[in-house]
């Protein structure tokens, strides 16, 4: 049955299940309040120099393959990548450096010639964390929790005989300090919790299982950047059928007998059978769904963290840094008191450093790099005053001066920055939240919001802010589990 479908926001996940509504037969249209599509996942151009805005580090690459594969595309033959061969560099304090191999056994070489940690272990770790990511993907990320057919699914008896081995009892970094000896590699695989926006000192050690994409199944990256993702998926969405309208704030979506009847987008109504949001969960019901309240499980939900971003055009080249770089706070945990309890910056942040430019090329002039320079923030309360990201640039600048070597302030010649309170204005995402809730708690997946809300006929979500999460994979598994939904209802109508 064709339906007229609404998706409201143009972001990776929008525009995954505008690909898969529009391959089923629909006829989609696309609503972005933005001038360009991606969210997030977006780029910057200034003074000679691109930035990727938003999610830099690309797994899961089947996931877009897959994507590409619905239907004949064009674009499917302009985007490449390609596996790092490094997939971090970690920078310690203590001036350790530890290279992540995505060969496991050179990881593992590494962590023992470096911090002196037994290979045995890095192995046994790593076997277990895919044993967790194989247990447990097919129920918790590719189908819609919390519903009574997904735990009565193959998926669901396989993880129930084998529940123990989600490892929920314990924190992430309770488990990680059982594993390893060295505090560098505790520290280092700790560091995954903020993959989901949350804190290893507190979310249960299953999260650990997001360490096995990049560290067995590898990380890869776009020979054009990450924004590449973006202009070939809409460029495929277009042969589909898929309309895309830019500058197009939707404003309200109208019900009929609780069941979808359309939206307002710049004081028009639109008519649509059904509505996918594709934007942060509280920011939709806060704007588009005033006259109702905002369900319980979202006002409860703690917000994961945001970010504040510096973008610098860099007039040095960098041989020793890799396209992905972190600088380690000396004290993990103090920083991640400061993130979740006490709502502020922390002095010593822990820095990530990405420089596209290493793998494109093209992303600055000749002898210059693009710095993508960003710390876990706390989600906007009203706190970031001038004064304050005044006092964090001069630390993490004399932070990544000592670490480097360098005086890094020098070399400085372009600059933006994005913070909680941009991004809460240029995505409507809730303080500024990149992931929408948290999970610092053993039960915070249970109660992420589902993709689709029964009461109300005909209305989806997909997206970071829902399940399964945050990061390209996951978004685009939450387009996936919608499509399936819908194609799902369409039949059963039929009978």
């Amino acid at each position: 049955m064709k339906e007229k479908i609404a998706i409201v926001g143009s972001g990776i996940g929008g525009i995954a299940a505008a690909i898969r509504l529009a391959a089923q037969g629909h006829d989609v249209t696309v609503f972005e309040q933005a001038d360009k599509p991606g969210g997030k996942l977006n780029e910057l151009k200034q003074d000679g120099f691109r930035f990727d805005t938003g999610p830099s580090l690309f797994t899961l690459p089947g996931l877009v393959e897959e994507l590409f594969s619905i239907g004949k595309s064009s674009a499917q033959t302009n985007f490449k990548y390609h596996k790092l061969e490094n997939v971090c560099k970690y920078h310690y304090e203590d001036g350790t450096v530890l290279n992540a191999w995505a060969d496991p056994h050179r990881f593992a070489s590494e962590a023992c010639e470096k911090v002196g940690e037994p290979a045995w272990r890095v192995h046994n770790y790593l076997n277990k964390v895919k044993e967790m990511y194989n247990l447990s993907a097919g129920l918790f990320i590719f189908r819609p929790f919390a519903r009574w057919e997904t735990f009565r699914s193959e998926a669901g008896k396989k993880v129930a005989k084998k529940f123990h081995k989600l490892d929920m009892l314990l924190s992430m970094h309770q488990r990680n300090k059982r594993s390893f000896k060295s505090k560098h590699l505790v520290k280092l695989f700790d560091r995954y919790g903020t993959y989901n926006g949350s804190n290893p000192y507190r979310a249960p050690a299953t999260l650990n299982m997001i360490a096995h994409l990049e560290h067995s199944e590898g990380a890869y990256f776009p020979d054009k950047g990450m924004y590449d993702i973006i202009t070939q998926l809409v460029n495929h969405a277009r042969e589909l059928g898929v309309v895309f309208n830019f500058n197009s704030r939707v404003e309200e979506v109208l019900f009929q007998n609780n069941k979808v009847r359309g939206g307002r987008v710049n004081g028009s109504r639109f008519f649509a059978d059904r509505v996918v949001s594709d934007m942060d969960v509280t920011g939709f019901y806060k704007h588009l769904m005033p006259a109702r309240k905002i369900p319980l499980r979202v006002r409860l939900m703690e917000k994961s963290s945001s970010a504040v971003i510096f973008y610098w055009g860099i007039n040095h080249t960098f041989p020793g840094l890799e396209l992905h770089n972190i600088f380690f706070a000396e004290n993990y945990k103090e920083e991640f008191r400061y993130l979740f309890r006490k709502k502020q910056l922390y002095y010593d942040p822990t820095v990530y450093v990405f420089i596209s430019n290493k793998v494109t090329g093209t992303d600055a002039p000749a002898g210059m790099e693009n710095w993508f320079v960003m710390i876990n923030a706390p989600v906007n309360q009203g706190q970031y005053t001038k004064e304050m990201m005044a006092e964090l640039r001069t630390n993490i600048i004399n932070k990544l001066s000592r670490m480097l070597d360098v005086d890094v302030n020098k070399h400085i010649v372009s600059e933006s920055i994005g913070t909680p309170v941009t991004i809460e204005e240029n995505t409507s995402s809730a303080g500024g939240a990149i992931y929408g809730s948290s999970s610092n708690s053993r039960f915070s997946a249970f109660m992420r919001h589902p993709n689709r809300v029964k009461r109300f006929g005909g209305l989806h979500f997909v997206g970071g802010s829902v399940h399964p999460g945050g990061g390209i994979p996951l978004c685009i598994a939450s387009a996936g589990i919608v499509s399936n939904d819908i194609e799902n209802e369409n039949q059963k109508s039929k009978k």
